[in-house]
Parts: C-alpha cells; structure tokens; sequence
C-alpha cells in the first residue's frame, strides 16, 4: 500500500522565522519554502524522494496553522504520477510548540488517495524550548484504511523521547545546528509489533534536517536528509 508507506515515513516530520517568537520553532514558518528530502535505504541509497511546498501560514506569533504538500518523487526525483500527486497536509503551532498530529495532517486523505482513512491518537509535540536532557511526551496514533474490499488497522506508539545533544549536522543541503532526538517506536500491525528507535535532528524553521531509523538489533534500517531547500 504506497498511500501506508507515505502516511508512516513522514513521522519523520520536517527557513525563517515570521517573528521572533517563531525563531526556536521546529518547523518551516514561511510560505513559499520548498524542502526536498531523499528516503535512503538500509545501505544508503537512495530509493526515493519527497518535496514539501508550504503553500499557507495563518497567525501570528508563537500560534500559527500551516498548510503544505508533500509531492512523492522516484529515486530520479521524478513524480510518481501524471498528474504528480500532491498530498495536503496542515501543521498547528500553539505557544511555539509544534503539533504532528496525522489527523490534522491528512484531513484531506479521503479525497486525494479514494481510501476511507481513520486516525486517531495523541499527537507527537516539539517544544521551541527543547533543551539536552529535556524529555518529550509520549505520543500515539491508530490508523484505519479502508480500501473496501480489505481493511487494513496500524497502531504506532512514539514512546521514551528524549532531546540528546546539540550539535551540527551535515547533509548535501548545508551544515545546520540541530537538536538530535530519540524515541522508540513501536508498530503493530495483525497483532504483530515491530520495535523500532528513531533518532532525529531538528533545526529551527525548519524541521526534520536528518532522521534514521534503526530495529531492535540496532541496525540501520533507513534513512532520510534534507538535500536542498529554497526560501
């Protein structure tokens, strides 16, 4: 199910800031921004790519709803698709804390993928205030896909979360100074769990800069970093 794959990897989640509240935020704050990000396999190449243009930002301050669309490209950042596909998607910020809530973020699944998507849970939240040792809330989400002849029902819980370190990073779009978080997630699908750590590195006003997933042995099971961004 290519729709499941684009829903999941995207927990990942992804410039400048609107104001100076917006300054420590987790998260693209201006319209017009383009970021382009390849998904890496086991051995780190890559298999795929995904654009994110953000088309709205609404509010002011430190509360702002953002509205986006993530366009799947191939390994040739080719669309996917003729027409490309566009998946919309909306990010709220409330008192500099970002919201990454999949139900918010894919209001509009229903009519672009022709599935009867369900979700549900609590959303992953990314404190502007974020410091090194600072732990972050545990986060859920129950997604239901029904493609009318199957039914398909995942369970993810993001659990023990926590801000490392501070440090640089580097990738083909640039060097950023990024706040590294792990957590541990944990998939259920028929009944079967799938362990899993995410380490992620975040930058103010712009998100997600780089992310690797690992399995319960420890060993990398995929990637994704930011290769370029325009403003």
């Amino acid at each position: 199910m290519k729709t499941v794959k684009i829903i999941l990897v995207t927990l990942a989640l992804t410039g400048w800031s609107m104001s100076a509240w917006a300054q420590n935020t987790f998260f693209p704050t201006k319209a017009g921004m383009t970021l382009l990000y390849a998904h890496k396999d086991a051995k780190g190449k890559a298999d795929s790519h995904m654009r994110h243009t953000f088309k709205n930002v609404e509010g002011s301050g430190s509360n702002l709803n953002i509205s986006y669309v993530m366009e799947p490209l191939d390994k040739n950042m080719k669309s996917k698709t003729n027409p490309p596909t566009e998946i919309p998607c909306t990010v709220v910020i409330k008192d500099d804390v970002v919201y990454l809530d999949m139900n918010e973020m894919f209001v509009d699944q229903n009519k672009t993928s022709g599935l009867k998507v369900e979700i549900t849970g609590v959303p992953m939240e990314l404190p502007g205030n974020l410091q090194p040792g600072q732990s972050l809330k545990d986060a859920n989400m129950t997604m239901t896909i029904d493609a009318g002849v199957m039914k398909m029902r995942t369970d993810m819980k993001i659990t023990d979360g926590k801000c490392e370190v501070i440090e640089a990073v580097t990738v083909p779009a640039g060097t950023f100074t990024c706040h590294k978080v792990t957590q541990t997630v944990t998939t259920t699908v028929m009944r079967k769990d799938v362990v899993a750590t995410s380490v992620a590195w975040y930058a103010p006003g712009i998100g997600t800069v780089k992310s690797e997933s690992y399995d319960n042995k420890n060993k990398l099971t995929g990637s994704m970093e930011l290769i370029s961004m325009t403003n």
